[in-house]
């Protein structure tokens, strides 16, 4: 198994974690608010807190995907990081 092989059963294997795990919270959201009959105030606190876990769950993987990715190209060589050219020395300036 190559390393483009493995990158991409981490990213399958990572988003479905991540989708199980959000609509397991969207499960759990949807089964509170149907015993709650109704209570506004707290439909609406177990919504905020479900939307808040699933946006925090998703933000998270989706910005250490991008890290992990940028520092994997920048290891092997072929990142955009940045270029530091060599410097030519300064003129001389003459009175």
């Amino acid at each position: 198994m190559g390393d483009t092989d493995l990158e991409k059963l981490r990213a399958r294997y990572g988003l479905l974690a991540i989708v199980t795990s959000n609509s397991a919270i969207a499960a759990v959201a949807i089964f509170g608010v149907w015993r709650l009959h109704g209570d506004k105030a707290v439909i609406v606190g177990v919504l905020t807190a479900a939307f808040t876990a699933v946006s925090g769950m998703t933000t998270a993987y989706l910005g250490i995907k991008a890290v992990s990715n940028t520092a994997r190209s920048i290891a092997l060589g072929n990142g955009s990081g940045p270029r530091h050219a060599e410097a030519a020395p300064p003129a001389q300036r003459t009175p």
